[in-house]
């Protein structure tokens, strides 16, 4: 039987932390972090996925990192980030699982990599970020909030929820060493991307990754859906199948 919880926890900063908890009674427990402005449901992508992998035998956790969701206020950094996985580590750790994958999409996948540690046993990663990249932020954002950013050292976007943007924030793509963070990570990884040619920032994070493939074990893969974008919105099931098959083997 299939059970939803809603649970908290708090992070080193004893700010709250919110997930969605999917329970079938298993000794095995992926969690997933989501990509940079988003949440927990991931516009309905972590639901879907979370409920498959009960289906499939697994428990799952869908963090909303802090300054996010339901989460706490915070700015969106990868420090912070680190700190919140990892207290999601801790918390299911104390409820008693052997077995822990993580599942990272986009910018969460940075603080999956940088929370490797010898409990955990494999990690999937889709649209990863695993290498420096340079964005043009005033595409991103508009004049009014990159001023604030001058002026004031962070803005909010408009989202339903407003995240809180800090240089650091920016700062945070540019100074990944991909040798470094791959390196660390002894378990095997399942790397995720889309080849759509009119997606630039795949491609690139594509590339990336296919460069990084050397510094990761040698059980690591690098899976290429064809024709998919940087989120896998059409093609999420694709995404789904990869991810527990890997599982199957890894977990």
């Amino acid at each position: 039987m299939l059970y939803l919880i809603k649970i908290n926890f708090k992070n080193s900063n004893d700010l709250k932390i919110v997930g969605n908890y999917y329970v079938v009674d298993s000794d095995k427990i992926v969690i997933l972090a989501h990509g940079f402005t988003n949440d927990k449901s991931s516009n309905g992508r972590f639901d879907q996925l979370s409920e498959k992998l009960n289906t499939a035998g697994y428990d799952a956790l869908a963090i909303d990192f802090s300054g996010s969701g339901e989460s706490d206020d915070a700015p969106l950094t990868i420090e912070n980030q680190i700190d919140d996985l990892k207290q999601a580590v801790d918390f299911v750790v104390a409820k008693g699982y052997s077995k822990i994958a993580f599942f990272g999409n986009s910018f969460g996948s940075v603080s999956c990599l940088m929370n490797y540690e010898d409990r955990i046993n494999t990690m999937v990663l889709t649209g990863a970020l695993t290498d420096k990249m340079h964005y043009e932020w005033d595409n991103y954002f508009s004049k009014a909030q990159m001023n604030s950013l001058e002026q004031n050292g962070y803005f909010f976007t408009e989202d339903k929820r407003p995240h809180q943007i800090t240089c650091q924030t920016l700062k945070d793509y540019e100074i990944i060493d991909q040798e470094q963070l791959l390196t660390q990570v002894k378990c095997p990884i399942l790397i995720i991307h889309g080849n759509n040619e009119e997606d630039l920032e795949e491609l690139m994070l594509l590339e990336r990754s296919r460069k990084g493939m050397k510094f990761l074990s040698k059980d690591s893969t690098l899976e290429i859906i064809e024709d998919g974008k940087h989120g896998f919105r059409s093609k999420w099931h694709e995404v789904i199948d990869l991810t527990i098959k890997w599982l199957d083997e890894y977990l």
